[in-house]
């Protein structure tokens, strides 16, 4: 599907929506036991799919790729979408969880280590008791073979899974939901960091930081060592060549 207001972004695609737009659509999709992919997508995955064009491909391929990071809502705009806003993954993933509540749509958790992913249901537990949570896996830290994906997949569509939020990091969840999208009758939701936020494993950036685009600098501060390479290489490289890209299209336009 494509969506009515969609940019490539370093040749990565991004859809402008909002969140009534993605819940209703998703919502629709679990229901019909439909096999759709969801990707929520930063400055990050935009440099991971600039960089490996395989990435880049199933990310591209996927059903929905909203504007996590407000860097790509405001790109949007630059794009000629003045409406963009940004459709953020932990935000998404508790609209969707009420949302399932009230209708008894199953859910299904796949990532995280053992104890996120045990605080994770706990909490989803206290704050949707009336969710019914039919499967939830924290896969071993390491590429699974081709049995052990296959065996993952069966039991997921055995437990009758409509949502299935994956949390496997970047760019690992992404291309699972790519690979996995075919043979699964459920939405699969790549959300990242969404499963420590609603953990509470890890903190969350302000909402003022969120805003102004600072988020990334809140993370930073917060996991120096394993995020600094990530933010403060890739996101100037991501100002400089979506101004190479803003600049060759506004030339062309002349």
């Amino acid at each position: 599907m494509t969506w009515p207001e969609s940019r490539y972004i370093l040749d990565m695609r991004v859809d402008a929506t909002t969140y009534s737009q993605v819940s209703r659509q998703i919502l629709a999709w679990a229901r019909a036991g439909a096999g759709r992919a969801v990707c929520c997508a930063n400055v990050h995955m935009v440099m991971e799919a600039f960089d490996h064009p395989g990435f880049r491909r199933a990310v591209n391929s996927a059903d929905l790729v909203t504007s996590d990071g407000m860097p790509l809502v405001w790109a949007l705009k630059g794009m000629g979408v003045p409406g963009a806003s940004r459709v953020y993954g932990p935000d998404l993933m508790r609209l969707l969880l009420a949302a399932a509540e009230g209708e008894g749509l199953r859910a299904g958790f796949l990532g995280g280590s053992p104890e996120t992913l045990a605080r994770l249901l706990a909490n989803v537990a206290a704050q949707y008791p009336g969710l019914p949570v039919a499967f939830a896996e924290s896969p071993p830290f390491r590429t699974l073979s081709q049995e052990e994906e296959r065996d993952t997949v069966a039991r997921i569509q055995s437990a009758g899974v409509q949502l299935l939020f994956v949390g496997l990091g970047c760019p690992k969840q992404e291309a699972w939901v790519a690979e996995h999208r075919e043979r699964l009758s459920c939405v699969a939701l790549a959300v990242g960091a969404a499963f420590d936020f609603l953990a509470e494993t890890k903190p969350q950036a302000p909402r003022w930081m969120q805003a102004r685009g600072l988020e990334w600098l809140f993370r930073v501060m917060t996991e120096p060592r394993r995020l600094w390479r990530r933010y403060l290489i890739a996101n100037p490289r991501f100002i400089w060549h979506f101004t190479r890209q803003l600049l060759a299209a506004q030339g062309g336009a002349q």
